[in-house]
């Protein structure tokens, strides 16, 4: 049984999360073989803050304008 991991900073919507769900799962199927109900998928999300690139949060990081 695959199971893949996936950690993402927080804020994406429920729809985008589950069609990342779903293109993953595909990929498993599709790369491995394996049965698409023995596909496990994990998705944890962190807050901005907790996450950091650099040593620079992605909380301080400000988006291009």
């Amino acid at each position: 049984m695959p199971i893949v991991d996936i950690t993402l900073i927080e804020g994406r919507s429920d729809e985008a999360k589950a069609r990342l769900c779903a293109g993953v799962t595909e990929a498993v199927v599709s790369a491995i073989g394996a049965p698409r109900e023995a596909v496990r998928v994990i998705l944890r999300e962190v807050p901005p803050q907790h996450f950091a690139v650099g040593g620079v949060t992605k909380a301080a990081v400000k988006p291009p304008a």
